[in-house]
């Protein structure tokens, strides 16, 4: 898959379909959005970048994607000094000397540290900063690029709903967060509010490593299950981390991601041996989304 073509002193980015397992696959159309692993390597790779660097001016070619008008963004944050860069959930949120920028990738898309003369051939917003290095936004299919007062993090009705950052709770934390829900097990997972971070791509693989069927009811679950599931959270979720998530993301720099569909273990492989017990991966309905399973290494009573 070429995502990089070169033309003149542009850089084309042409993301593609990829086949596996006799089946293709368009990462946004098939809920591979960006999750915590690609968010977090995307905002690591920000705030080493782009701290200290100061802000110029904003061009802004879908304002739809933003919470205030294309002047007020340029009048709230121009000449203002990016001083760190983090992320909750799936928002990236760059601290700067005059408010908070805050960037939701929605369905995908791609955030590359360019200057003009590198420009990508498609992009919503771009960044530009007094070094003459710009920050070039493109979105798949939605997302959003907000502006927020220092002080008002706590009122921006996205981001004040999110439930904590799921791998920065410690077991304990996770247990009592756990406890006290209701509910299916899947839906739990990837309910925002109430964890942040976990998406379709990755949930898959957690519940196998923790041997839990989708649809179990969290108020069943023994002390047992719910450690194994942290670890399954763990497990599922810091090898992707590691390679700077999967492979249908790029970073900064305009690189692929190192986590490739044979590090998966059983998501998207319907019909395929189990890694364990060797019984067919199954394709199941859960609600109104699709999950992967092992019904013998994952009973659902």
């Amino acid at each position: 898959m070429t995502l990089f073509q070169k033309s003149k002193n542009k850089r084309v980015i042409s993301l593609k379909s990829f086949r596996f397992n006799d089946r293709i696959f368009v990462p946004n159309k098939d809920g591979n959005m960006p999750e915590l692993p690609e968010i977090t390597s995307r905002a690591i790779e920000m705030n080493k970048e782009l701290t200290g660097k100061t802000i110029q001016a904003f061009e802004v070619l879908q304002p739809k994607c933003l919470n205030v008008t294309p002047d007020e963004l340029n009048q709230f944050l121009n000449h203002s000094v990016i001083e760190s860069v983090t992320h909750h959930g799936k928002w990236i949120m760059a601290h700067t000397t005059q408010g908070w920028l805050l960037i939701n990738l929605g369905m995908g898309g791609e955030i590359l540290l360019v200057n003009r003369k590198q420009m990508p051939a498609k992009y919503k917003l771009v960044i530009d900063f007094t070094d003459q290095s710009c920050l070039a936004i493109n979105f798949w299919w939605f997302g959003y690029v907000h502006f927020c007062a220092l002080d008002g993090l706590t009122n921006h009705p996205m981001i004040a709903k999110l439930g904590p950052n799921v791998l920065d709770l410690s077991e304990e934390d996770f247990t009592n967060l756990i406890k006290n829900q209701k509910g299916k097990l899947k839906a739990f997972l990837l309910d925002q509010s109430r964890l942040a971070g976990i998406g379709n791509a990755y949930v898959h693989d957690i519940l196998f490593i923790a041997k839990l069927h989708p649809n179990r009811l969290i108020a069943n679950l023994s002390t047992a299950e719910i450690s194994a599931l942290f670890k399954g959270i763990q497990d599922g979720l810091r090898p992707s981390l590691a390679k700077g998530g999967a492979f249908y993301e790029m970073n900064l720099y305009g690189e692929k991601g190192g986590f490739q569909m044979e590090d998966i273990i059983i998501g998207y492989r319907e019909n395929t041996p189990c890694p364990q017990c060797g019984a067919p991966i199954q394709k199941i309905k859960t609600g109104s989304t699709s999950s992967f399973i092992c019904s013998t290494c994952q009973p659902e009573s």
